[in-house]
Protein backbone atom coordinates (compact mmCIF):
# COMPACT_ATOMS: atom_id res chain seq x y z
CA UNK A 1 0.00 0.00 0.00
CA UNK A 2 2.71 2.25 0.92
CA UNK A 3 4.57 1.69 -2.44
CA UNK A 4 1.82 2.75 -4.42
CA UNK A 5 0.98 5.67 -2.40
CA UNK A 6 4.72 6.88 -3.43
CA UNK A 7 4.84 5.85 -6.44
CA UNK A 8 1.53 8.14 -7.32
CA UNK A 9 3.04 10.92 -5.11
CA UNK A 10 6.83 11.20 -6.09
CA UNK A 11 5.77 12.45 -9.79
CA UNK A 12 2.78 14.87 -8.25
CA UNK A 13 5.78 16.75 -5.50
CA UNK A 14 8.29 16.08 -8.94
CA UNK A 15 5.71 18.44 -10.68
CA UNK A 16 4.73 20.83 -7.95
CA UNK A 17 8.97 21.17 -7.82
CA UNK A 18 9.25 21.56 -11.33
CA UNK A 19 6.67 24.52 -11.79
CA UNK A 20 8.10 26.43 -8.72
CA UNK A 21 11.33 26.28 -10.30
CA UNK A 22 10.83 26.73 -13.74
CA UNK A 23 7.48 29.61 -13.45
CA UNK A 24 6.93 30.83 -9.76
CA UNK A 25 10.62 31.79 -9.05
CA UNK A 26 10.72 33.93 -12.43
CA UNK A 27 8.37 35.94 -11.07
CA UNK A 28 9.78 39.43 -8.82
CA UNK A 29 6.73 39.50 -6.17
CA UNK A 30 7.57 41.94 -3.60
CA UNK A 31 7.82 41.05 -0.29
CA UNK A 32 9.70 37.75 -1.16
CA UNK A 33 7.20 35.90 -2.73
CA UNK A 34 6.38 32.35 -2.26
CA UNK A 35 7.33 29.28 -2.22
CA UNK A 36 4.53 27.23 -3.91
CA UNK A 37 6.37 23.48 -2.69
CA UNK A 38 6.55 24.70 0.43
CA UNK A 39 2.73 25.54 0.89
CA UNK A 40 2.17 21.72 -0.94
CA UNK A 41 4.22 19.98 1.64
CA UNK A 42 2.54 21.67 4.98
CA UNK A 43 -1.10 21.08 3.25
CA UNK A 44 -0.55 17.69 2.77
CA UNK A 45 1.37 17.09 5.85
CA UNK A 46 -1.85 19.01 7.51
CA UNK A 47 -3.98 16.26 5.87
CA UNK A 48 -1.69 12.96 6.37
CA UNK A 49 -0.53 10.91 9.62
CA UNK A 50 2.51 12.23 11.36
CA UNK A 51 4.01 9.64 9.67
CA UNK A 52 3.86 9.99 6.41
CA UNK A 53 4.26 13.84 6.97
CA UNK A 54 7.29 13.29 8.03
CA UNK A 55 8.18 11.65 4.80
CA UNK A 56 6.41 14.34 3.03
CA UNK A 57 8.68 17.00 4.77
CA UNK A 58 12.00 15.12 3.87
CA UNK A 59 11.23 14.46 -0.02
CA UNK A 60 10.19 18.27 0.08
CA UNK A 61 13.19 19.25 2.02
CA UNK A 62 15.40 17.34 0.02
CA UNK A 63 14.20 19.14 -3.30
CA UNK A 64 14.10 22.80 -1.66
CA UNK A 65 17.47 22.09 -0.89
CA UNK A 66 18.11 21.17 -4.77
CA UNK A 67 16.88 24.11 -6.10
CA UNK A 68 18.84 26.78 -7.30
CA UNK A 69 17.11 29.76 -5.16
CA UNK A 70 18.16 27.64 -1.79
CA UNK A 71 20.91 30.09 0.24
CA UNK A 72 21.61 28.09 2.91
CA UNK A 73 23.57 25.03 3.16
CA UNK A 74 22.27 21.33 2.08
CA UNK A 75 20.20 19.87 4.65
CA UNK A 76 19.28 22.59 5.95
CA UNK A 77 15.57 22.73 4.53
CA UNK A 78 15.53 18.67 4.72
CA UNK A 79 15.82 18.74 8.52
CA UNK A 80 13.97 22.30 8.98
CA UNK A 81 10.43 20.42 6.58
CA UNK A 82 11.31 16.83 8.33
CA UNK A 83 10.47 18.56 11.63
CA UNK A 84 7.66 20.60 10.32
CA UNK A 85 5.79 18.12 8.68
CA UNK A 86 5.77 15.94 11.77
CA UNK A 87 5.15 18.57 13.63
CA UNK A 88 2.09 20.39 11.65
CA UNK A 89 0.58 16.74 11.37
CA UNK A 90 0.82 15.42 14.96
CA UNK A 91 -0.90 19.15 16.19
CA UNK A 92 -3.79 18.87 13.59
CA UNK A 93 -3.76 15.06 13.71
CA UNK A 94 -7.82 13.39 14.31
CA UNK A 95 -8.64 17.31 15.09
CA UNK A 96 -11.86 16.86 12.40
CA UNK A 97 -12.32 20.62 12.87
CA UNK A 98 -9.23 21.03 11.25
CA UNK A 99 -9.27 18.53 8.42
CA UNK A 100 -12.89 19.14 7.77
CA UNK A 101 -12.54 23.41 7.51
CA UNK A 102 -10.94 24.79 4.80
CA UNK A 103 -10.27 28.08 6.75
CA UNK A 104 -8.66 25.87 9.87
CA UNK A 105 -6.06 24.11 7.25
CA UNK A 106 -5.38 27.38 5.82
CA UNK A 107 -4.57 28.83 8.88
CA UNK A 108 -2.15 25.58 9.61
CA UNK A 109 -0.46 25.93 6.76
CA UNK A 110 0.29 29.87 6.87
CA UNK A 111 1.45 29.97 10.59
CA UNK A 112 3.50 26.80 9.93
CA UNK A 113 5.12 28.75 6.96
CA UNK A 114 6.00 31.82 9.01
CA UNK A 115 7.19 29.01 11.65
CA UNK A 116 9.69 27.51 9.22
CA UNK A 117 10.56 30.67 7.58
CA UNK A 118 11.86 31.77 10.94
CA UNK A 119 13.26 28.40 11.96
CA UNK A 120 14.99 28.55 8.97
CA UNK A 121 16.43 32.26 9.38
CA UNK A 122 17.63 30.86 13.11
CA UNK A 123 19.38 27.86 12.10
CA UNK A 124 20.76 29.88 8.97
CA UNK A 125 22.45 32.51 12.03
CA UNK A 126 23.85 29.71 13.87
CA UNK A 127 25.11 27.66 10.68
CA UNK A 128 26.98 31.38 9.89
CA UNK A 129 24.75 31.85 6.72
CA UNK A 130 24.98 35.91 5.60
CA UNK A 131 20.73 37.02 6.59
CA UNK A 132 20.83 40.91 5.62
CA UNK A 133 19.26 43.24 7.43
CA UNK A 134 16.62 43.09 10.24
CA UNK A 135 14.25 44.81 8.25
CA UNK A 136 14.94 42.63 4.81
CA UNK A 137 14.42 39.15 7.26
CA UNK A 138 11.00 41.32 8.47
CA UNK A 139 9.95 42.63 5.34
CA UNK A 140 10.45 38.92 3.95
CA UNK A 141 9.05 37.04 6.45
CA UNK A 142 5.55 39.28 6.28
CA UNK A 143 5.83 39.47 2.00
CA UNK A 144 6.10 35.41 2.46
CA UNK A 145 3.43 34.88 4.70
CA UNK A 146 0.94 37.38 2.95
CA UNK A 147 1.44 35.65 -0.27
CA UNK A 148 0.88 32.35 1.36
CA UNK A 149 -2.29 33.69 2.87
CA UNK A 150 -3.32 34.71 -0.74
CA UNK A 151 -2.07 31.36 -2.33
CA UNK A 152 -2.84 28.96 -0.09
CA UNK A 153 -7.11 29.02 -0.34
CA UNK A 154 -7.14 29.41 -3.93
CA UNK A 155 -4.62 25.90 -4.28
CA UNK A 156 -6.26 24.13 -1.70
CA UNK A 157 -9.21 22.36 -3.30
CA UNK A 158 -6.35 20.94 -6.02
CA UNK A 159 -4.07 20.18 -3.10
CA UNK A 160 -6.83 18.45 -1.12
CA UNK A 161 -7.92 16.60 -4.30
CA UNK A 162 -4.58 15.38 -5.07
CA UNK A 163 -3.96 14.01 -1.54
CA UNK A 164 -6.94 12.08 -1.37
CA UNK A 165 -6.28 10.54 -4.92
CA UNK A 166 -2.96 9.32 -3.70
CA UNK A 167 -4.25 8.34 -0.13
CA UNK A 168 -7.89 7.24 -0.28
CA UNK A 169 -8.39 3.59 -0.38
CA UNK A 170 -11.43 3.53 -1.68
CA UNK A 171 -11.70 2.68 -5.30
CA UNK A 172 -12.51 4.89 -8.68
CA UNK A 173 -14.29 3.03 -11.00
Amino acid sequence: MFTRQLSFSAPIFLSIFLVQEAVISQFRLPGGGFSLLLIFALTWAVLSQPEIAAVIGFASGFLMDLSQSASGPFGQWTLLMLLAGYSISYIGYGDDNVHANAIGIVFFVVTATFLVEIAFLLSGALLGVALGSFSQMVTTLFGMSLWSLLVAPIMLPLFTKLHGLVFDSRSVI
